[in-house]
Formats: structure tokens, C-alpha cells, sequence
């Protein structure tokens, strides 16, 4: 039987958080994966993964912040590739409805595991909000956006204009056999000849050929701006961190996390159902509501829980943001110039790791020639007292 996703599916899609299974057993030859956030996605994911013999890849489990499940599909998709029954040039991520934000976050975190990502109905705002997306990093990842929303095209447009290598579709019917054939015309280079990456955590510094790892806020560099979108300042209310389903059909607001540790009044299942006596149908609502307001003041929330309803005082806070410290590499191999040129901002250690095809080479970084290389290899480089130096890596 043929599967469709139309737009009313693409509008009301549902996730809920990841939860993952044991991948399947290795074959003979390396398959093209789809590596998912959500498990909840696994059962119809795998359904159309079935078409085309590739298999699906999840994490064994799915608790802790964000941050700590990306680590954990990086974990498993690297386990999959190492064993040999996953192809590393074929890769690829989907999401829907709710784990779609997750998605655009986790290419942002770890970009240079993926040929291709697709994203069904849903929206990349949480992801813009986190002050953690950068657009730089989708450099060498085209993603697909297939939605419904009244506001998508133009935050489509917006991520495309601020430099998102970003497809968009909206309104249309696509057979999943045509986004699996979009999937698999994209396919990820071992060392790409041009990359780009931004991060404002040592813990994703890793770059395709270059690995960042040591920084330093003060080695400025301003032919490198940021590629970081700039957060949208909605208010919020003052119950804690809690996590919803921008998705979900209501009524009210699905508190679907709470973070560790969390000491509020809320509980996970609760709905949040009214704001200072006006109903909040759906999370669209709460989420319209929040954005009208432009100052911070006390409120009043009804939340039901199970039969019961609570009332609860509260205040609704506007979000403070402190700067963000990033730092940014780009590199490009130039076949005709035999060079490697490496330009970087707040980064004064790297391990950049050079193919045999490219060499010899001269490598160049931020318009310093370094050395000529006439082996390939891991090699060090280093600012100490504004000197730039090369070397062999150490072994890890």
C-alpha cells in the first residue's frame, strides 16, 4: 500500500521524546540509515526505510536535556557506522511534527555525520530559540522542509537568507518513495573540499577533517561573523523550565518535561488550560499569548491535572539572554593551488587530519603559511603568544 504525507498530517503530526530500540542486525554490505530523535517515529519511519533496504538507527534511550540526546543518536549512528552495518555516506535524519525543531538542533550540534535531512510538518523554532543554531553548520547538510504553517514560508525564508542550505515545500502531497529518492541523492563526503562550522561548546567541536580544542574569546577574527540566528525574546511563564508540544491538537498546554531536579507546581501530564481567565485552546494559543506580552507582571494559570483543576499564581517573565561566546573554523582544500587554508575565530588549537589525495600541500592558516606537507596525516596546530605553529598530533 502506498503511503502519502499530506498536509493535514504534515499540520497535526505528534512526537513524543525519544526512546530507542537495538538497531538491527548487521548485513553483509553497509546499508543507507535513517537516524531518528524520536523514536516514537521508529514504527512508520521503518515502514518506509523497508522500501529501499535501509535500516533505521535510534538510541537505546532517551533521558536528560537535549544536548545529551544528541549525544546519544551521535553515539549510536557512530556505533552503527564503525560495525560496518551502516553506510557513514548515507545517513540521513528525519523528523516530524514535534521532533522536527530537534532535528535542525541536532545538524547544528554534529554536523558532519549527515548527507541529508528531512523535516515533515513541525517548525525550527525551539531550535532558533535555543541561541544555538547556526547556520553555518548545514553547509554540507540540505535539509527539506515539507510543512503546512501559516508562518512557515516565511521563516523558511528567513533561515535561507541567513545562510541555511534550506529547501522548502508547503501545501503539497509528496509520496514518501519521493522523499526517499530526495534522501538519496545526497550523499556525504569523507573529506570535503569546503567546511564550516560554529559552536559555542568544546563538547561539539568536531568539524569534518578539523576537531577544535582549545579556545580563546580573545583570538578575534572579523572575517568570520557569527551564523547564529538570533533568538525570538517571548515571554514566558515563571513555573520553571517545562517542555511542551507546539502540536499537540490541546486543549490547553501538554507539559510534556520538567527538568532535573525541577521543584515547581507543575507535573508532566499536566495541561496548562487558562491564563488569567482566557482559554488556551492549543499550544498555538498559549504561544500567541505569550508573544502580546511586553513587560513582566504577575498571573494566574488554571491547570488541569487528571478530574482536577488548580489555580496557580504566578508571573510571567521575559526571557534575559547573555551574550553568546562562539567560535567559527572554515577551510577549504585548493586542488589547483595544492594549498589547505584554515581561517578561524576564538580557536588557538585544532587537529586537522589531511587525506592522502590532498598532498603535497601547502597549509595555510588565517594567511600564514605554516609548512608544506608531503605525507598525509593528523597534524597540530597551535597559537602560543600569537605564534602560530604545526606539528605532528600526539597520540590519543
Amino acid at each position: 500500500m502506498r503511503s502519502w504525507l499530506r498536509k493535514s498530517a504534515l499540520a497535526c503530526a505528534t512526537i513524543s521524546l525519544l526512546a530507542g530500540s537495538p538497531v538491527a542486525a548487521q548485513t553483509a554490505a553497509p546499508q543507507p540509515a535513517i537516524a531518528l530523535i524520536d523514536a516514537a517515529d521508529r514504527p512508520q519511519v521503518e515502514s518506509w526505510a523497508n522500501k529501499k533496504g535501509w535500516r533505521v538507527i535510534a538510541p537505546m534511550a532517551a533521558t536528560g536535556n537535549i544536548d545529551t540526546r544528541v549525544q546519544g543518536l551521535e553515539t549510536a549512528v557512530l556505533e552503527a557506522t564503525k560495525s560496518g552495518s551502516a553506510d557513514p555516506a548515507r545517513i540521513y535524519m528525519v523528523g516530524r511534527g514535534g521532533s522536527v525543531a530537534a532535528v535542525f538542533y541536532a545538524i547544528s550540534r554534529v554536523p558532519d555525520l549527515w548527507a541529508a535531512a528531512v523535516a515533515l510538518g513541525g517548525s525550527p523554532q525551539p531550535a532558533i530559540d535555543s541561541d544555538r543554531l547556526f547556520t553555518g553548520n548545514f553547509a554540507n547538510v540540505p535539509v527539506l522542509w515539507l510543512s503546512a504553517g501559516p508562518q512557515d514560508q516565511a521563516l523558511a525564508s528567513r533561515l535561507k537568507s541567513g545562510g541555511m542550505n534550506l529547501e522548502w515545500r508547503g501545501g503539497e502531497a509528496f509520496e514518501v518513495e519521493t522523499i526517499l529518492d530526495w534522501l538519496a541523492g545526497h550523499t556525504r563526503a569523507e573529506y570535503p573540499g569546503a567546511i564550516d562550522c560554529e559552536t559555542n561548546s568544546p563538547t561539539f567541536a568536531r568539524c569534518y577533517w578539523i576537531l577544535m580544542t582549545r579556545f580563546d574569546a580573545a583570538e578575534r577574527n572579523d572575517v568570520l561573523p557569527s551564523s547564529r540566528l538570533q533568538a525570538t525574546s517571548i515571554a514566558a511563564l515563571d513555573l520553571g523550565g517545562f517542555g511542551y508540544k507546539p502540536d499537540d491538537s490541546g486543549p490547553g498546554v501538554l507539559v510534556s518535561t520538567l527538568p532535573d531536579k525541577y521543584s515547581g507546581p507543575l507535573k508532566v501530564g499536566d495541561r496548562i488550560v487558562a491564563l488569567d481567565g482566557r482559554e488556551i485552546a492549543d499550544p498555538r494559543r498559549y504561544s500567541d499569548l505569550m508573544a502580546q506580552v511586553k513587560e513582566q507582571r504577575a498571573a494566574v494559570v488554571l491547570v488541569q491535572r487528571g478530574k482536577d483543576r488548580m489555580r496557580i499564581e504566578t508571573s510571567i517573565v521575559l526571557p534575559k539572554r547573555a551574550p553568546v561566546v562562539t567560535a567559527r573554523v572554515q577551510a577549504q582544500y585548493l586542488p589547483e593551488d595544492h594549498e589547505i587554508q584554515i581561517v578561524s575565530r576564538a580557536v588557538t588549537q585544532m587537529r586537522v587530519t589531511v587525506p592522502r589525495q590532498w598532498v603535497p600541500a601547502v597549509l595555510n592558516w588565517n594567511g600564514v603559511p605554516l609548512e608544506k606537507l608531503d605525507a598525509p596525516g593528523c597534524r597540530l596546530l597551535t597559537i602560543e603568544k600569537a605564534l602560530q605553529n604545526a606539528a605532528a598530533c600526539p597520540e590519543q
